[in-house]
C-alpha cells in the first residue's frame, strides 16, 4: 500500500532547473515520481534528512509536474518494480546529466549560463559580452505583449522577396555572416537579470551566426513556411536567433527569400536596410565591405537613455485622450467570436485612385497618413457618435530623432503613438483632416516616446469599471511612407546583380500580429497601388466584421476625394457609409485578465505571490493563505479554471512594474506555476521561484494552508537572500 509523503517544493528555474526538497523523502518516492516522467538521470544533494536538492536537466524537461508528483498524496512508495525503471535518485557524487540518456547537455531557453560563453553555442567564445543599459521601453513593452499572449507569435514579422538566376548558397551564407560581424543588432541578445525585480538586460555578443536554412524545391509549402515561421517561438538570449533567414527553391532559377524577425530587435525598416547591405556583400563574396554601421542600436539605447522624460511626460498629461474617448465598438450583445488566432484581409486602391487620394491631402496640407487617420476617426465616430473624442494609435518609424544617421540604424525603433481627435458633425471635413494632421506633427517632436509610457503619462480613466486604469488604445494604424524598393530603383547594386544573371523581385512585408485587436497598415505596391491590410484578433473580431471594416475604409478613401469639397461637413462625409452596417468587437472578460488581490502589501516594493490554481480547484481555495501567511507581500490569485496565458495577462501589471515575483499554490498547480516562470524568464525577467505545497488532500499534514504558507515563507527568503547570474 502506498505511504503518504508530506512533501513541499521550492522550484528555482533555470539554468540549471532544481527542487529544493523539503520533508521526509525516500529513494522509493523519488524513484516513484521519475517513473512516469521522460527518462534522464538528476543530480540529488542530501542537506539533512528532511531537505535536499535535486539539480534536473533543461527544459522540456517538466520539472513542474515533478513538482506535483513529489507532494501530491501518490508520491509514496512507488509499484513494484519502479526502481528497475529509467530512472533513480542520484547520488552526488553523480553530478550532471547522463548525455546516454538523451538528455540535453544545455539549456535551450536562457542562452549561455557561463559569463564569459562555452562551446556548446554558437557564437559563445573567450570574449565577454558587451553589456548594455536595460531594455528600452519599446522592447519593453514588446517584451511584455510577446511573454503574456504564448502560442500567438505576436511582434513577428516577416519580409520575403524572389531571387531569379543563380544563387550560391555558401556565397549568400557568407555574405549574411558578414553582416553579422558588422551589425551589432545581430550580434545582440538578451542578457539574465541578477536580481528579481529587474529590468531585462541585454549584451552585444562578439560573435554570431547566421540561422539560414535552405528548403530544396518540392520540399515545403511556402504558405505553410511562412506561417511555421512566424509561429515558431525565438531564442532571445541566444544571439543571432532573432533574425531566421528561409530559402526556398522553387521552379526554375528561382528562389524565395523569407527574412522572419522579432520587433524586440529589428523593424521592417531595419529589415529593408539589412536587405540592401546583403547584395553589396554577395557581390563581394561575402567578404567586408567596411567597418561595423555606426550608429547602431547600442548609440541608440545610450541616447535613449540621455533623453529627459519631464517634457514628453508634461505633453501626454496635457494632451491625452479625454475621459469616455472611444476606441473600437463593442458587441451590444451575442455575436462573440468563438475562432482563435489572427485573420488578415486586404484591399487596394488602384494607382489612380492612390494619386488622386495623395493630391486630395496636399490640398489641404496633409498627407495620404492623415488621410487614412481621418477615415478612420470617421468609422470609430459613427459607431459611438456620443464620445467626446474617439482615439487611436498610430505608428511612426521612431528615426525622426535627432540622432545623425539614425535613418541608417538597424534596430527596433519603430513604435506608435496615441491620437485622439473631438468630432462634431457639423464640422467641415477639412478641419477634421487639419486637426490631425497638427496632432501627428505635435507628437511628432515625442516619436521615441514607447506606448507604454505614453499611456502612463495620459490621464486615468476617472470612474466606471477601468476607473483609475490608463488604457492604450485598442486599433493601430500603420502607414509605411516609401514604396518599396524594386528593381528599377536607381541602386547600383542591382545593375551589378544583372550583370551576374541575378535580378531580385520587390520585397513584401507581411505585418506583425500585435497587442492590438485591430492593426490596419497600408503601403504603396510596385505599380503605385495603395494596398491596405486589416490583421485582427479572431477572438474579438469577427472576419466578416474584419472585412467590412476594412472595406468601409476603403470606400472611404476612394471616395472621399471625389464627393468632399472644402465645405462638405463631417455628418455628409458620413453619408457614405449609410448602406453599410457598423462593426463591433467582443469586449474581453475584465475578471479573467486580472489578478484577484487576497492581501494587501504591507509596504511599497515588497512585491507580489500569484497563487496558480490547481485543475479543478474550487473557487476561494486559497483565501485562508490571507491569515496564515505572514509575509509583506501582495497575496493574490486568479480565478479558475486557469491557463498559462491567463496567469501571465494578470500578472502583466506587476512585470510591468519590476515587482519582485514569487509563484505557489497547491500540489497540481506545478506544472502551470513552472511553464509561467520558465515563459517569464524566457523574455528577459529574472525566474520567479515556485512554491508548492502539499495537496489540500494530503493526510501527512492536518493543516495543508499552514504547510504553503510555510513553503512560500522559504521561498521568499531564498528569493531575496540569493541572486542567480
Amino acid at each position: 500500500m502506498a505511504a503518504t509523503v508530506a512533501m513541499t517544493v521550492v522550484l528555482r528555474p533555470g539554468p540549471p532547473t532544481s527542487l529544493d526538497l523539503h520533508g521526509r523523502l525516500t529513494p522509493a518516492a523519488l524513484t516513484a515520481a521519475l517513473a512516469s516522467l521522460p527518462p534522464c538521470t538528476p543530480t540529488l544533494h542530501r542537506h539533512t534528512d528532511h531537505h535536499h536538492t535535486l539539480t534536473l536537466p533543461p527544459p522540456p524537461f517538466p520539472a513542474g509536474r515533478l513538482s506535483d508528483l513529489l507532494t501530491g498524496a501518490a508520491a509514496g512508495e512507488g509499484r513494484p518494480g519502479a526502481a528497475r525503471g529509467h530512472h533513480a535518485a542520484a547520488h552526488p557524487a553523480d553530478a550532471g546529466c547522463a548525455t546516454d540518456a538523451g538528455c540535453a547537455t544545455h539549456p535551450t531557453d536562457a542562452g549561455c549560463a557561463a559569463p564569459t560563453g562555452c562551446a556548446a553555442h554558437t557564437g559563445c567564445g573567450d570574449q565577454e559580452p558587451e553589456r548594455l543599459p536595460p531594455t528600452t521601453p519599446l522592447q519593453h513593452d514588446v517584451l511584455l505583449d510577446a511573454m503574456t499572449h504564448p502560442g500567438a507569435g505576436l511582434h513577428v514579422e516577416q519580409l520575403h522577396w524572389r531571387w531569379y538566376g543563380p544563387l550560391d548558397t555558401p556565397r549568400f551564407a557568407a555574405a549574411w555572416q558578414t553582416l553579422y560581424d558588422t551589425e551589432a543588432v545581430l550580434r545582440t541578445a538578451l542578457a539574465r537579470p541578477a536580481a528579481p525585480g529587474a529590468t531585462p538586460l541585454l549584451a552585444v555578443h562578439p560573435h554570431a551566426a547566421p540561422q539560414l536554412e535552405r528548403h530544396p524545391r518540392g520540399s515545403a509549402d511556402w504558405h505553410a513556411l511562412l506561417l511555421s515561421e512566424r509561429m515558431r517561438e525565438f531564442d532571445l538570449y541566444r544571439p543571432g536567433t532573432a533574425l531566421r533567414i528561409a530559402l526556398l527553391e522553387e521552379p526554375g532559377p528561382v528562389f524565395r527569400v523569407l527574412l522572419t524577425y522579432h520587433q524586440a530587435l529589428l523593424d521592417g525598416w531595419s529589415a529593408r536596410l539589412l536587405q540592401r547591405t546583403l547584395y553589396r556583400a554577395y557581390l563581394a563574396d561575402g567578404r567586408p565591405v567596411g567597418s561595423e554601421r555606426r550608429p547602431d542600436i547600442r548609440d541608440h539605447m545610450r541616447w535613449l537613455a540621455r533623453q529627459d522624460p519631464a517634457p514628453a511626460r508634461a505633453f501626454w498629461a496635457r494632451t491625452g485622450a479625454p475621459p469616455g474617448a472611444a476606441g473600437l465598438p463593442g458587441h451590444r450583445t451575442a455575436g462573440r467570436p468563438r475562432l482563435r488566432g489572427h485573420g488578415r484581409t486586404r484591399q487596394r486602391l488602384t494607382p489612380h485612385e492612390a494619386r488622386h487620394l495623395r493630391n486630395w491631402a496636399a490640398a489641404h496640407g496633409a498627407t495620404e497618413s492623415t488621410a487614412l487617420h481621418t477615415a478612420w476617426a470617421l468609422q470609430l465616430h459613427r459607431a459611438t457618435p456620443h464620445a467626446p473624442a474617439v482615439t487611436f494609435a498610430a505608428a511612426v518609424s521612431g528615426r525622426g530623432i535627432p540622432l545623425p544617421g539614425a535613418e541608417r540604424l538597424p534596430g527596433p525603433l519603430r513604435g506608435a503613438l496615441p491620437l485622439h481627435v473631438r468630432i462634431d458633425p457639423a464640422t467641415p471635413l477639412t478641419r477634421l483632416l487639419s486637426a490631425l494632421a497638427g496632432q501627428a506633427l505635435e507628437a511628432a517632436s515625442y516619436e521615441w516616446v514607447s506606448p507604454g509610457q505614453a499611456a502612463q503619462w495620459s490621464p486615468p480613466t476617472p470612474h466606471g469599471p477601468d476607473a483609475g486604469a490608463r488604457r492604450i488604445p485598442d486599433s493601430l494604424i500603420a502607414f509605411e511612407a516609401h514604396a518599396p524598393t524594386g528593381p528599377a530603383d536607381d541602386d547600383p547594386v542591382h545593375t551589378e546583380l544583372a550583370t551576374e544573371g541575378v535580378r531580385v523581385g520587390a520585397a513584401e512585408a507581411i505585418g506583425a500580429h500585435t497587442a492590438h485587436p485591430l492593426t490596419l497598415t497600408a503601403h504603396h505596391d510596385t505599380d503605385g497601388g495603395l494596398v491596405l491590410t486589416c490583421v485582427y484578433d479572431r477572438t474579438r473580431i469577427t472576419d466578416s466584421d474584419a472585412a467590412e471594416t476594412l472595406a468601409q475604409t476603403t470606400l472611404l478613401l476612394r471616395e472621399l476625394p471625389a464627393t468632399t469639397g472644402g465645405t462638405t461637413t463631417v455628418a455628409e462625409a458620413l453619408t457614405l457609409l449609410d448602406a453599410g452596417p457598423v462593426p463591433r468587437i467582443a469586449r474581453p472578460a475584465p475578471a479573467a485578465r486580472t489578478l484577484r488581490i487576497l492581501r494587501a502589501a504591507a509596504r511599497t516594493g515588497a512585491g507580489t505571490i500569484c497563487l496558480v490554481p490547481p485543475p479543478d480547484a474550487p473557487p476561494g481555495c486559497y483565501d485562508a493563505l490571507a491569515a496564515a501567511y505572514p509575509g509583506p507581500q501582495t497575496l493574490t490569485t486568479v480565478a479558475p479554471p486557469a491557463d498559462a496565458r491567463t496567469v501571465l495577462a494578470a500578472l502583466r501589471p506587476a512585470l510591468a512594474r519590476g515587482e519582485p515575483l514569487l509563484l505557489g499554490g497547491f500540489s497540481g498547480a506545478g506544472s502551470l506555476a513552472c511553464e509561467v516562470a520558465e515563459r517569464i524568464a524566457s523574455h528577459g525577467w529574472h525566474p520567479p521561484l515556485v512554491a508548492i505545497g502539499g495537496a489540500l488532500t494530503t493526510q501527512g499534514d492536518p493543516d495543508p494552508v499552514r504547510a504553503l504558507a510555510r513553503t512560500l515563507e522559504t521561498a521568499a527568503a531564498a528569493a531575496t537572500t540569493t541572486a542567480r547570474p
